[in-house]
């Protein structure tokens, strides 16, 4: 199992145990009726063709868990003896055999199966046996026997301050912007119990990375939640995104496919944008736009009272500040995303088109890269879980002057000297 994979599977394994090690105190009969809920449930584990978690399994992720002060490599899989073994299906491959049957109502499991496979909406590790593909079906009421049972939707709300937090993306308006009119997208995030918005920033695109500023701004200003609802789009269902929070200690929770009634909060924020915001907006650049959205928030939004909480949503969210868990000093390291390259026999790696110096003593290993998009001249070094600091930045005419005595050490020649060595045999 790669790197990658055993991060993914890490990743689900805190969102099943989050309810149990992020910090709140739980009665004896609580807890143990909350771990049995979990072990009726049907669950789609990664890598796995196997649907249901035992009770012994999961005081294991606790144990592991709480023994390592909440290292999320502690959940890491060991390894594994069924390599080459079909595995249940993923949340991509679920989502497409879902969307297919709603477009061919009548058509067999057997000709779905070929259809997936014809149409390449199938991973390569996933193999779609006909009652894999039936048990998907059956789940989400497809098959066309499952008796039609009303859905059970209750009004909920956060009990306290940044227990949750609900966040999605909103279509705003044309702005000027590189030399033309560019379409904006406006990324919120709202606390569930204050309807505080603990940051929201109108974008040029709702990529992943736009997403991972806004949540880093979130977090700088408002501290850590303990559970964040996003929907299904693929910047939510990122495996960065996954490692980023499980990290933190915060659980990721998707909101069911075509199910949009969860993320009612923010969907009603959205509405208020439009209605209030948008309509009054007289800029053209997306610097004035995100200006006027911040002072909008500050001074009118978050001031005012809200119709459901009978309170302004800055006032409610500063009510309990001694509930809330402050972000980590290196927030930043965080979010850096990760990148595996083999170092050259010449000490030099490959990342993003530029060209960085590794330690000699690195040559020939597959190391890990660390960095930031908006800084990807900055990139450390990281191998078998040691750092060996930051990559350097390779200068080829600095290197033309580095000789070697006989103990293999390296110092840069004189100016002089490196004449001489152009003038000669060096060049």
């Amino acid at each position: 199992m790669t790197e990658e994979q055993k991060k993914q599977v890490a990743s689900f394994r805190f969102g099943v145990i989050c309810d149990l090690v992020n910090g709140v105190q739980l009665a004896c009969g609580e807890q143990e009726k909350l771990i049995r809920d979990k072990c009726a449930r049907k669950w789609q584990i990664p890598f796995s063709n196997k649907t249901r978690i035992s009770r012994s399994t999961i005081l294991r992720w606790i144990r592991l868990y709480k023994n390592s002060n909440g290292q999320l490599e502690s959940l890491y899989p060991a390894a594994r003896s069924d390599r080459g073994r079909s595995r249940a299906l993923d949340q991509d491959t679920a989502l497409a055999l879902i969307e297919l049957r709603r477009s061919m109502p009548k058509a067999t499991i057997k000709q779905l199966i070929e259809h997936m496979y014809r149409c390449a909406l199938v991973v390569p590790w996933v193999s779609l046996s006909p009652s894999t593909v039936y048990r998907c079906l059956r789940s989400h009421g497809l098959t066309g026997k499952a008796a039609a049972v009303p859905v059970d939707r209750r009004k909920f709300e956060a009990e306290l301050p940044n227990e949750l937090w609900q966040s999605d993306v909103m279509h705003g308006p044309r702005v000027q912007a590189e030399g033309t009119k560019r379409k904006t997208y406006l990324v919120a995030i709202i606390d569930d119990h204050s309807r505080l918005i603990t940051h929201g920033q109108f974008y040029l695109s709702e990529n992943l990375g736009c997403y991972l500023d806004c949540l880093q701004h979130a977090l700088l200003k408002r501290g850590l939640p303990r559970k964040l609802y996003v929907d299904n789009g693929p910047a939510f269902r990122s495996r960065h995104l996954e490692h980023v929070t499980a990290a933190l200690g915060v659980a990721l929770i998707h909101a069911k496919p075509y199910q949009p009634q969860g993320k009612g909060k923010i969907e009603r924020f959205f509405r208020t944008v439009r209605a209030e915001f948008l309509s009054g907006f007289k800029g053209s650049s997306l610097d004035e736009l995100n200006e006027t959205f911040d002072l909008w928030i500050t001074h009118v939004y978050h001031q005012r009272k809200h119709s459901a909480t009978g309170q302004s949503p800055f006032a409610r969210f500063s009510a309990n500040l001694q509930c809330l868990r402050p972000a980590p000093a290196n927030l930043t390291n965080y979010f850096r995303q990760r990148a595996r390259r083999r170092v050259a026999k010449d000490r030099t790696i490959t990342l993003n088109g530029r060209l960085f110096e590794a330690p000699v003593l690195l040559i020939g290993r597959q190391v890990e890269l660390l960095y930031h998009p908006a800084s990807p001249e900055q990139v450390e070094i990281v191998f078998q879980n040691s750092t060996y600091g930051m990559a350097r930045l390779v200068h080829l005419h600095v290197n033309c002057r580095v000789k070697r005595d006989k103990n293999r050490h390296t110092e840069i020649a004189s100016a002089d000297k490196a004449r001489h060595y152009r003038g000669g045999s060096l060049l």
